[in-house]
């Protein structure tokens, strides 16, 4: 019996320790062994981890594999009795062809050269703001709170042609993931959330403006599903970039040689964003089904089975990219899979990558000296499906410039 076909394993979730930016070690030793291996649910299905790059892609990439929720068996300690439902009405990243089509095709187009040219300028003017407004609070500030969360929150709230006034309640959503939020809070967040959205939707087909979300209201889309896209791309859109940017500005302050050609600013922030999506991989894997029986690296995948994609495995797999463990913002990264693959790319891949080029040279340009306020191993990290940090505390002072 060779080692692919033994007992499966149990779902890595545990980072090490004293390295906060690598995946679970067990999945490079999976990887190097049995890059498709047997694993272990707790509802007590039986599925499959994969762990490399070659392997992921192509799932990815293989239409015979589900995106459905309602197909999935969840792979995280403690959900054994869990039933995943269903994906409410326009949220179509968890929908398979031809429902995802529908919804992507008509998406697809709103993402144009000239929108991202106007958010781009909006950006820029967000990312000032947070930095004047840094400045004013002193010489020690948490960026998340201060630059990271609130640029995407504003620039999504751009996107989707939410009014000044309203941006309150986006700005609650982006709470969400603080460490003091309760679960009830949780639930009045995303009711007041879910009925604004609708409201918003209604208006927007009322007096159509200059917006993404003015643009798909003249589709043929009910308004439920209207109100499900336009919540889809604000969960999308403002949490994933949000950890990006101080996850990624973590990483730079804390491996002083990849920051130093920014700090000079002679660095290719291109590489650097691609490198950083890479190294970082904050998403923690993605989740497929079979919808037939597949084969797939050697073995035979059943009809049912339930994929765990492991997305930082595959980006730090040796076979793809040399010395994969090294962040190095001189490496050309194309090919990784942060924004997955396949017809399920992520749709709004090109505005984070513009906020993330925006974002983090402008804060090392303004604050030459920045740097961590605590030690590294200090620092809050969310876990889970999701990476990131809670709170990332930095300072600029010259008085702790001499002392550091």
């Amino acid at each position: 019996m060779t080692e692919s076909l033994s007992a499966p394993v149990q779902l890595p979730v545990e980072r090490p320790a004293d390295r906060p930016f690598d995946p679970p070690t067990e999945l490079a030793e999976l990887r190097a062994r049995t890059p498709l291996r047997r694993l272990d649910f707790p509802d007590g299905h039986v599925g499959w981890l994969v762990t490399s790059h070659a392997l992921v892609r192509a799932v990815l990439g293989d239409q015979r594999f589900s995106a459905r929720h309602e197909f999935m068996h969840s792979p995280f300690p403690g959900t054994e009795d869990i039933k995943i439902p269903a994906a409410p009405p326009g949220h179509f990243s968890a929908f398979d062809p031809p429902e995802h089509t529908r919804f992507r095709k008509l998406l697809t187009g709103k993402f144009t050269v000239r929108r991202m040219a106007q958010l781009t300028a909006g950006i820029e003017r967000f990312t000032a703001d947070c930095l004047d407004a840094m400045e004013r609070e002193g010489s020690s500030v948490d960026l998340v709170r201060t630059f990271a969360r609130p640029i995407p929150t504003l620039t999504i709230c751009d996107l989707l042609g939410v009014p000044d006034q309203d941006q309150d309640v986006f700005q609650r959503v982006a709470r969400l993931n603080e460490l003091d939020v309760t679960p009830e809070e949780t639930v009045e967040i995303m009711t007041s959330l879910d009925k604004y959205m609708h409201e918003l939707v209604l208006a927007k087909r009322a007096a159509p403006t200059d917006d993404l979300l003015s643009d798909v209201a003249a589709s043929d889309l009910t308004v439920e599903e209207l109100t499900g896209v336009g919540t889809l791309l604000l969960g999308t859109g403002l949490d994933t970039t949000a950890n990006m940017i101080a996850l990624g500005v973590f990483a730079l302050l804390t491996n002083p040689d990849q920051v130093a050609p920014l700090r000079r600013g002679d660095g290719d922030i291109d590489r650097v964003v691609e490198e950083l999506l890479r190294y970082l991989s904050i998403q923690f894997f993605s989740v497929r089904t079979a919808l037939a029986d597949v084969e797939l690296g050697g073995e035979r995948i059943k009809d049912g089975d339930t994929l765990v994609l492991s997305l930082h495995a595959a980006n730090r797999d040796p076979d793809r990219f040399a010395d994969p463990d090294t962040l190095d913002v001189e490496r050309r990264a194309a090919g990784h899979l942060a924004f997955g693959y396949g017809i399920h790319q992520c749709l709004g891949q090109q505005l984070a990558r513009v906020e993330m080029r925006v974002a983090i040279p402008a804060l090392l340009a303004r604050f030459p000296t920045l740097r961590l306020a605590a030690a590294p191993e200090d620092v809050p990290l969310r876990t889970g499906a999701m990476y990131g940090v809670h709170r990332l505390p930095v300072t600029w002072g010259e008085e702790e410039a001499r002392c550091g």
